[in-house]
């Protein structure tokens, strides 16, 4: 988002939301200066509005009517721990929706809270972008205990395995224990299994003191069915649009403001009161807002503002099905002024050269070709048919860098999606899985691992939920029954709503410790360190990429180079050993890694340890292998 060079010159150009909101302290329960507490609360669709006080003392306080459809109340004595909710009309009792902690569950009472965290990372000013490996994990199913605390003694081995920002899935308040996050019914509220509000602070402040950048996945797309009473307060949702989730949350209707300021001060609150350093916006395209001021824009213009107010680097990392790369480019541009978007057709085009698979989307893959495509510009897609959309999809790339594309082989949803949550391990053999990490980690893009996939874990990863409501319970069985009901066989989709799912979704983590998990594990080591270490690999500029295919078809060529630095990376796709002649720019060669080398598990390497080339040569390609050359002559241009 901004440079460290650019914190000085910072030029907000959107209003202030809080012009329209009328009241600029914070929404929800806040501790004061003084000792007492504040509730500010927008409920439009209430005359009358109580604080109801359950603990420690039970009484009942009338709220002040303000304009715009806010009430506010700062009464006296009211101490950190007070449980509470908000009666509307003196009728329906309610859960606080900007709840900073819901230690009952999404049907409980709201608390107080007054945070006592002493932070220990003042020094910390975050990792310039495109330094970011990112690690996604579940927070439930990542460790036994399922807890952020947890986590913190498995952070030495992630940063020893070279990542540098761990991304957490949705952590906001959810029904039951066990739930991926996107369920979340309260977006200001830490989920309570885990560990509540000063736990994530601790994780965060551990991370910063590893040197760990912390990314959150947050949901600004829908509201979780259970628990989400926001209807009852205002017109969070608009029936102008539908999203697969329902109505979607009005952006840009009337009294669409005050929501914009919702989910502005929830990201704002992630920054400001838990430091993370970047947010993961989940599927931005179901935000749907035509308006001039699109919410996406407003809510990028004020977290850089926030980061800049922090003299922090602060990103912002949506998740898109558009292939619209008008969200990266700056504001000033026109564009949206996002960082990195996730990059579904690097996805595809890898997962079908290594599975064969051709449903739904993946049908518009073909081959060596599309993947080519995407490691010099990103999308595939960039204004092309597809089969799969039955129409063009996507738009140019051109000016844009490599940082700003986030790449994977495998994570939550294409994982978690499939009928049985079943891994790449499942699907292709060791060789394929070593040469899915080289396609990923040796890219001009930011590279993402998810949880156990550095090792090569066994454990699937299942959709599962604990809901309360029998109702919804019976619906998403059926749903994931019904999404699954064109497969033949008589394969059981796995029940989401069993402890059984979230349990066998539990990594097991000593895995890497022995064998070829050990292997695998040491084989992504390496290829971090030769990222980090080699140049060309470490400069994401993509003017500095290119790509070819072999004459005979048999393997991906990637040039790289930044100044002096050159690397080669050869990714050879299909199980049988092939002798091809191979471009290679001029000059002498050496080899750095070889993934069918014995020592990353059993095979045979017919490539010598360095090479002379006058334009092309010969190599003998093992199957499903991956190649890395650097160029000793310094002084060839690229």
């Amino acid at each position: 988002m901004l440079s460290s060079a650019e914190f000085q010159n910072l030029a907000p150009e959107e209003p202030n939301l809080l012009i329209a909101t009328a009241d600029e302290r914070p929404l929800g329960a806040t501790c004061t200066p003084g000792g007492s507490a504040s509730f500010l609360l927008w409920a439009p669709r209430a005359s009358r509005v109580d604080l109801h006080l359950s603990a420690p003392q039970e009484k009942t306080l009338p709220m002040q009517a303000l304009p715009c459809g806010y009430f506010h109340l700062e009464p006296a004595g009211i101490k950190s721990g007070a449980e509470y909710k908000f009666v509307l009309d003196g009728e329906k009792e309610r859960p606080d929706p900007a709840s900073r902690f819901q230690p009952r569950g999404v049907h409980g009472p709201s608390q107080l809270l007054r945070s006592q965290f002493e932070w220990s990372d003042h020094g910390w000013r975050g990792l310039e972008l495109s330094r970011y490996v990112i690690y996604e994990l579940h927070v439930g199913t990542f460790t036994p205990e399922g807890t952020f605390d947890a986590i913190i003694p498995r952070l030495a081995t992630l940063k020893d395995l070279g990542i540098t920002a761990i991304e957490l899935m949705p952590v906001s308040q959810f029904p039951g224990d066990r739930n991926w996050g996107y369920d979340g019914a309260y977006p200001f509220a830490v989920q309570d299994s885990y560990g509540g509000p000063e736990a994530l602070k601790r994780l965060v402040d551990a991370c910063h003191r590893a040197g760990l950048a912390v990314i959150l996945d947050v949901v600004y797309n829908h509201l979780g069915p259970e628990g989400n009473y926001s209807a009852d307060f205002g017109p969070y949702f608009t029936k102008k649009y539908k999203t697969e989730w329902g109505d979607a949350l009005n952006f840009e209707g009337p009294d669409s403001d005050p929501v914009r300021r919702f989910f502005i001060e929830n990201a704002l609150q992630w920054v400001n009161d838990f430091h993370v350093d970047a947010l993961r916006l989940d599927a931005v395209h179901a935000i749907l807002d035509i308006s001039a001021r699109p919410f996406i824009r407003e809510l990028a213009a004020a977290v850089e503002a926030a980061a800049a107010s922090a003299r922090r680097l602060v990103y912002l990392m949506p998740e898109s099905n558009r292939n619209d790369a008008h969200m990266m480019r700056p504001s000033g541009r026109g564009g949206w002024g996002l960082d990195s978007v996730w990059n579904d057709d690097f996805h595809h085009a890898l997962h079908h050269l290594l599975t064969g698979e051709r449903d739904g989307y993946y049908q518009d893959y073909q081959g060596l070709e599309d993947l080519a495509c995407s490691l010099r510009q990103g999308f595939i897609f960039t204004g092309q048919y597809s089969k799969y959309r039955r129409r063009r999809h996507g738009n140019s790339t051109i000016g844009l860098g490599g940082a700003q594309f986030i790449v994977f082989a495998q994570n939550h949803d294409q994982i978690g999606n499939r009928r049985l949550g079943d891994r790449l391990t499942k699907l292709v053999s060791f060789d394929a899985l070593k040469l899915a990490a080289a396609a990923v980690l040796l890219s001009p893009f930011l590279p993402f691992i998810f949880m156990g996939e550095e090792y090569g874990e066994q454990a699937p990863f299942q959709y599962f939920v604990s809901h309360g409501d029998p109702g919804l319970v019976e619906a998403v069985r059926a749903g994931r029954r019904a999404e699954f009901s064109c497969f033949n066989d008589q394969v059981e989709v796995p029940d989401p709503q069993s402890p059984d799912a979230f349990l066998a979704s539990k990594l097991t983590w000593n895995l890497r410790e022995s064998g070829r998990h050990q292997t695998l594990w040491n084989f992504h080591r390496e290829l971090l360190r030769l990222r980090r270490e080699i140049p060309a690999l470490s400069n994401l500029d993509l003017s500095g990429v290119e790509t070819t295919i072999s004459p005979s078809g048999d393997a991906l060529l990637m040039h790289r180079w930044h100044e002096n630095s050159h690397a080669l990376v050869v990714l050879r796709f299909g199980n049988d050993v092939v002798r091809t002649a191979v471009r290679i720019p001029a000059g002498r060669w050496r080899t750095i890694l070889d993934s069918s080398d014995s020592k990353w598990g059993p095979g045979h390497s017919a490539v010598p340890k360095s090479l002379d080339s006058n334009g092309e040569i010969d190599l003998e390609l093992q199957g499903n292998s991956a190649l890395l050359f650097t160029r000793e002559n310094k002084n060839s241009s690229g």
